[in-house]
């Protein structure tokens, strides 16, 4: 079987690696992947006409790809191609491919749109309006905070899983505000806006897989999203100043940690932990019922869904409540659970595709992953001091000890290339795996083999696999 995977960073990179274990699949190629897309046997970065595809929003080059080296089946990572209709140009070519169609993907693509249709069908969620005025968001706001509680502020859009802010205070929440519909950070997807009482519980990325008639559990994972560790105040002073472009003292910017007023802004993702270890058969199992299963119903989606759910104490029961609702795998929570599944993917993908998903059973090892994500930080060059990652940051900058690190733990890559030797080529880089039969050993594995990187700038949280967020 020869198998495509559309991605271009690390989650892509671990779902080829998942490929590349089954004895089902000859060649895995990944488009348009990265340098560390060849890290692995089996693995290569897909090419059309000798040269490599442009993006994952290079739609037509991926189905001209994929009809070119007859594929027989596309697995499709990122949420932009399946929004852009990607699996449906698949099926008008008669191309087997794994992932929702067009229409579906709006459960991620609007987040306004996602929390109506959540809240009709009676899926817990938190309080929460929508908005496309700034003015009435930030009335509302106002309210929120005056009533004693803290807001999450949401681009309605896709924005790379940059677009949330988590507002402990009203000056925060104005800002989010402002970024998101006056400063238009993130363009159109910041039309409209979603404001929502923040939840205080464990947070889980929850996956699971559906082929529309059957669902079923796809692991899960601790997501660390806050770019610095809580007590990291000097790294938040350096991304205060790139950031406003105006010095802060250290004492100031103590002052303002003291305060919740440090910017310690939402990523895509600094790292994660799989299995989780909050998360037990119970919980899996009423998250299913109160969740995903409700969801697949009335959706009859395809692919895997990845709710973001936020567990709950509410008289005296755990109640999971949804935050947010992704079309695909997690990130960076695949590249620590997908080294655990245990079911062949390839087999796995086929029974969704034909809907034979009840006669599969899905495993997982017991064992702990730790991902921890290697990003591009604050850094000083021709163009000034740039904050380094969520916000703008410098690439090409030289990595060295990625075959070091390899000896001690799973690599994979995010944001790469090799023109001579290894450069960065993005905000995340490298995101290190390490493996154990208990979390400390997963922990210590991960931090072993980081600790053997380097690059200019370069940027890691300490605590991932601790008790922070």
């Amino acid at each position: 079987m020869k198998v495509l995977v559309v991605d271009a960073g690390g989650r892509g990179n671990a779902i080829a690696h998942a490929f590349s274990r089954s004895d089902k699949v000859k060649e895995v190629f990944v488009a348009p992947g990265n340098a560390g897309s060849e890290f692995f046997d089996k693995c290569r970065q897909a090419k059309l006409n000798g040269r490599f595809i442009q993006s994952i929003r290079s739609i037509n080059e991926i189905v001209k790809f994929a009809k070119r080296e007859d594929v027989d089946l596309v697995y499709i990572g990122p949420e932009e191609p399946l929004s852009l209709g990607l699996v449906d140009r698949l099926e008008e070519e008669g191309i087997l491919s794994v992932g929702p169609r067009k229409d579906e993907t709006i459960l991620e693509a609007s987040k306004c749109w996602c929390k109506d249709f959540l809240k009709k069908i009676g899926v817990p969620i938190p309080e929460y309006r929508n908005f496309d005025n700034p003015e009435d968001a930030k009335d509302y706001a106002r309210e929120m905070f005056e009533s004693g509680r803290d807001v999450v502020v949401k681009a309605d859009g896709l924005a790379a899983g940059k677009g949330v802010f988590v507002c402990e205070n009203l000056e925060k929440a104005y800002f989010a505000i402002d970024e998101i519909m006056v400063r238009k950070r993130f363009g159109s997807a910041g039309d409209r806006i979603v404001i929502e009482e923040r939840l205080h519980g464990i947070e889980v990325a929850f996956t699971a897989i559906s082929d529309g008639r059957t669902v079923k559990p796809f692991g899960h994972a601790k997501d660390y999203k806050r770019a610095f560790d809580p007590e990291d105040v000097d790294g938040m002073r350096d991304f205060y100043i790139g950031f406003f472009k105006r010095f802060l003292t250290r004492s100031e910017a103590e002052r303002l940690h003291r305060e919740g007023k440090l910017l310690n802004p939402n990523t895509g993702g600094m790292g994660a932990v799989s299995p989780h270890p909050k998360v037990d058969d119970d919980v899996e199992c009423k998250i299913m019922e109160m969740v995903v299963e409700p969801i697949v119903k009335e959706f009859k989606f395809v692919g895997i869904l990845y709710p973001v759910i936020m567990l709950v104490k509410e008289d005296g029961e755990i109640v999971p409540k949804v935050l947010e609702v992704n079309v695909r795998d997690c990130d960076p929570g695949a590249q620590a659970k997908l080294p655990r599944l245990k079911t062949d993917i390839a087999e796995l993908s086929m029974a969704v595709i034909n809907r034979e998903l009840e006669g599969i059973d899905v495993k997982f090892s017991p064992d702990y992953c730790v991902a921890v994500c290697a990003v591009s930080g604050a850094l000083k060059g021709r163009e000034g001091l740039k904050p380094g990652y969520p916000s703008d940051h410098y690439t090409s900058q030289p990595i060295e000890g990625i075959e070091d690190a390899m000896r001690v733990a799973t690599i994979y890559a995010n944001g790469i290339a090799k023109p001579n030797g290894y450069v960065t080529t993005g905000g995340r880089v490298l995101t290190v795996v390490g493996r154990g039969r208990g979390l400390e050993e997963a922990r210590r594995n991960a931090y072993d083999a980081i600790s053997k990187v380097r690059f200019p700038g370069m940027r890691f949280r300490k605590t991932i696999g601790l008790d922070f967020d």
